[in-house]
């Protein structure tokens, strides 16, 4: 059965800096796009930023290009979020997601609060 659990997670200043993990167990890591993914309260759930193993792609969404980045540790299995310069507006609960032809799975989520 496949597992995605996130860590990392906290408050953190603005203009700091925070860096989200995810494990991934019972899936070929390499084989799946590796995403993140947020929900504020009273908000949809947005993409924030992906990884594709295939060729090294990064996508990130305009809000946060530039602030944050995205990688992957294939001998861990893992796949961080480099949270620099959080703004208020960054604050939500993050998810991560692994998908490919293999399957779509999500993580718990882990709570990421902002302070001025």
């Amino acid at each position: 059965q496949a597992q995605l659990v996130e860590s990392g997670g906290g408050l953190v200043q603005a203009a700091g800096s925070l860096r989200l993990s995810c494990t991934a167990s019972g899936l070929t890591f390499y084989q799946y796009t590796m995403a993140w993914f947020r929900q504020a309260p009273g908000k949809e759930r947005e993409f924030v930023a992906s990884h594709v193993h295939k060729d090294g792609s990064t996508y990130y969404a305009d809000s946060v290009k530039g602030r944050f980045t995205i990688s992957r540790d294939i001998a861990k299995n893992t796949v961080y979020l480099q949270m620099n310069n959080p703004k208020l507006e960054d604050a939500a609960v993050y998810y991560c997601n692994a998908i490919s032809n293999y399957g779509d799975y999500w993580g718990q989520g882990t709570q990421v609060t902002v302070s001025s």
